[in-house]
């Protein structure tokens, strides 16, 4: 469930999750909003994509919430409807921000090529956008950049490496 956000200068607090593909960095706000996931051996990016967005930002060691925990512990489990019920915040372009949104309604155990998703935000000739745009996601999973394959059907880039993008598509049903 997406809350629109502007930019500001805030503090966010920083948790790790483990999952079956390694340790989940949760970032929320202090109003217990997703702001990103991402991977522990991608810290790093995580940090650049939220400086990119929020600007100076003061990441301080503070669980997240528990449902949001919670959610997530129990999609890993197999309970992939979970996602839907966490609530994020999403900062970036208008255009990035259309793309995210539209990465959550993917539903789970399916995929949508590029094209698909430029298509479904009524620009068919944005492919390469949608491409960058997702590859900016900050809310890994919970925002399904994972969905996103190829127009062959082929695996393409994953932010946290594909091997993790196959394990959370084998997971949702979907065989590539």
């Amino acid at each position: 469930m997406p809350v629109r956000s502007i930019r500001t200068s805030e503090r966010f607090g920083l948790d790790r999750l483990t999952t079956p593909i390694g340790i989940a960095l949760l970032v929320t706000d202090v109003d217990g909003a997703l702001r990103a996931l991402d991977w522990d051996d991608y810290e790093h990016r995580m940090r650049e994509l939220l400086r990119l967005q929020y600007g100076a930002v003061d990441l301080s060691d503070r669980p997240a919430p528990p449902p949001v925990r919670t959610a997530l512990s129990r999609y890993f489990e197999g309970d992939l409807g979970q996602l839907a019920g966490i609530a994020w915040r999403i900062a970036g372009t208008p255009f990035q921000q259309k793309v995210w949104t539209a990465l959550a309604k993917i539903p789970a155990g399916t995929t949508m090529s590029y094209g698909a998703l430029a298509a479904r935000i009524e620009m068919p000739k944005a492919i390469r956008a949608v491409g960058h745009a997702n590859g900016s996601n900050p809310i890994s999973v919970v925002l399904p950049c994972h969905r996103l394959i190829g127009a062959d059907g082929s695996l393409v880039k994953y932010g946290g490496g594909l091997e993790r993008k196959r394990w959370l598509l084998r997971h949702e049903g979907v065989e590539i």
